[in-house]
């Protein structure tokens, strides 16, 4: 019996915002990355994310471990743009303003807490 060796492609996509999702599902490749970074195995991430498939998790893992210059370049950047939307966001919506109105409120308010 001969077996037959076939290559998987890793079940990775690009939406069309630019960020990388895996198997067709919400859980992003920074997901993934960052809990097994931090330790979890590929059973526990299965677990978290009952939407993969563990052979998925396997192939984005085995991605990674081949690529982790260009995915880690991906994550810096992603890491970045949010960075640039909290700042924004920040500036826009001051959470010490926002704090302060809704504390003056309550102070005002006929049943204060």
């Amino acid at each position: 019996m001969t077996l037959a060796i076939a290559l998987e492609p890793a079940p990775i996509k690009v939406d069309t915002y630019g960020v990388v999702r895996v198997a067709n599902t919400r859980v992003t490749l920074d997901i993934l990355v960052t809990a097994f970074l931090e330790g979890c195995t590929p059973e526990e991430i299965g677990e978290q994310y009952p939407s993969l498939q563990l052979p998925d998790i396997y192939l984005v893992i085995s991605y990674y471990l081949r690529h982790r210059d260009e995915v880690h370049t991906y994550l810096a950047e992603r890491q970045r743009q949010a960075d640039i939307i909290r700042q924004e966001a920040e500036q826009r919506f001051n959470p010490m303003r926002i704090r302060d109105r809704l504390l003056a409120r309550r102070n005002q308010s006929k049943y204060p807490k």
